[in-house]
């Protein structure tokens, strides 16, 4: 998988890029967790979401925020990071102009930051959003939410609590022309310690799947 290096807003920002041989498939950027707390783009999760979109068939990024890895500048609170997203967006859709659906993932700290660019970006077609913490971080700003999309998490997850990811599923519920889908993994902590990967992974590829298929009828 071909290792990139492209222009971020505080300078270059490293990722990996994993095309499809189609020109026009779909499109995914996916987003790590907290960079303070040792989040990078190589994260287990990170990782596997990467191969599942790939398998399915969409043309892959996923990066280091600023001040991770390669990647140059430092921690901006949630802020400078939501405009590397956006630019990591931008250099996907250069490269891949005639994508006809463009997909956000991300987990943790990432999922509250994918959930900011889908806000900013009309052309996002769906999202996913892995153990999203509502405890730690203000999601209000999703409102209307613009995008139908599956939020999925750990029923056993001690970084953010279910119970906070409950209130935020049913807050979206209330709004219309959207669906949101909400799944949690039974045992499973934040990060899908094994056994606990593979069934996020399956449920996430069974949802992305459905909602292209329903696209194309």
């Amino acid at each position: 998988m071909p290792e990139v290096i492209f222009p971020g807003p505080e300078g270059r920002l490293e990722g990996r890029y994993h095309p499809q041989k189609a020109k026009d498939a779909p499109i995914a950027i996916i987003l790590h967790p907290h960079p303070q707390f040792g989040g990078t783009m190589n994260n287990r999760v990170v990782y596997n979401l990467h191969y599942a979109f790939h398998k399915i068939g969409f043309t892959v990024l996923r990066f280091n925020f600023r001040g991770v890895g390669r990647s140059q500048g430092e921690y901006d609170q949630g802020i400078g990071e939501l405009s590397d997203a956006a630019s990591a967006l931008d250099y996907l859709q250069a490269m891949n102009p005639n994508s006809k659906h463009c997909w956000v993932a991300g987990f943790s700290f990432g999922a509250w930051i994918g959930m900011q660019l889908l806000m900013r970006r009309p052309e996002i077609t769906g999202f996913i959003s892995v153990s999203p913490p509502a405890n730690m971080y203000d999601f209000s700003f999703l409102a209307p939410c613009p995008a139908s999309g599956l939020v999925i998490n750990g029923a056993s997850d001690r970084v953010a609590k279910p119970q906070d990811t409950r209130i935020l599923v049913d807050k979206l519920h209330e709004q219309k022309g959207i669906t949101i889908t909400h799944q949690e993994v039974e045992g499973a902590g934040h990060f899908f310690e094994d056994p606990h990967m593979d069934p996020m992974i399956e449920s996430v590829q069974t949802y992305v799947r459905r909602r292209l298929t329903e696209s194309s009828r």
